[in-house]
């Protein structure tokens, strides 16, 4: 069987665990383009994004916004596998002519906001959750950001705001994998008591394995009518799936042949 077949076979029995080994293979096929992929945050992402989406399927009004956009081609995994994108990215990432870039913009089915710069995605979904709030409409606004994106400030700016217009309706996840670009958080912006800051803005806070879907599916339930904001922390793991980089701030970044990418995905389960 191809792998291309294989992928459609995983993804078509849409179980948790299927639709996240078949996107993890997609992401390794895109880190195996002419340019790589920011691979190991996309790895350790993949399993918030498909709770997350999967609490947006009953198209109640929730918008899911990737902040940490450089894991775009997780995004465009998980909008595979979950049927939002009918033709496969993988082959197309990268390539001129085609929307698949190394951050997401609105051209790719499913986005509706660019993506890049850390730290705009949750004004994104906070507004969302803001407008929706206004015009009495369901549904939630669930930004997913990183543990090293909230170094930014705009992300605390957004933060107060969501909890000064009581938008009980804005969730964000962080996905806390411990590394960013240049190294691991906790030996640049150490991050201790995460919840509790969490709290002292305002928000409901729950910790959570961000590779449990049950779990994550869990928290993500419900139509949330309180007026406190909610803050996931989801710890996950860098690179998860592929063992040769798991947990390695190097995973940040990656490019590799064909022939490695085949043997990464072999070891994907």
């Amino acid at each position: 069987m191809s792998s291309l077949a294989l992928l459609q076979d995983l993804a078509a029995e849409r179980s948790p665990a299927s639709r996240a080994v078949a996107a993890r293979r997609l992401i390794v096929d895109m880190a195996a383009s002419e340019r790589g992929c920011h691979l190991g945050g996309s790895l350790s992402v993949i399993d918030i994004l498909l709770a997350a989406f999967d609490r947006a399927e009953g198209d109640d009004g929730t918008r899911v916004v990737l902040s940490k956009g450089h894991a775009a081609a997780g995004l465009y995994a998980a909008l595979y596998v979950t049927g939002r994108l009918t033709e496969n990215p993988a082959p197309l990432y990268g390539k001129a002519g085609h929307p698949y870039t190394g951050h997401p913009g609105p051209k790719v089915p499913g986005v509706a906001y660019p993506t890049g710069s850390l730290g705009h995605g949750l004004p994104y979904a906070a507004g969302w959750a803001w407008s929706q709030r206004l015009k009495g409409l369901p549904g939630l606004g669930i930004a997913v950001s990183g543990d090293g994106e909230l170094q930014e400030g705009l992300v605390w700016e957004s933060l107060q705001v969501a909890a000064a217009r009581r938008l009980g309706n804005f969730v964000l996840v962080v996905d806390r994998n411990g590394g960013q670009n240049d190294g691991l958080v906790d030996d640049i912006s150490p991050l201790p008591d995460l919840a509790d800051r969490f709290r002292a803005f305002g928000f409901g806070t729950a910790e959570v394995d961000g590779h449990d879907h049950a779990a994550l599916t869990a928290v993500l339930a419900g139509s949330r009518a309180g007026d406190r904001p909610l803050a996931v922390i989801a710890n996950t793991v860098k690179g998860k799936g592929v063992r040769a980089v798991e947990g390695k701030a190097g995973s940040h970044y990656v490019s590799i042949d064909a022939d490695r990418a085949e043997k990464w995905k072999r070891g994907i389960r």
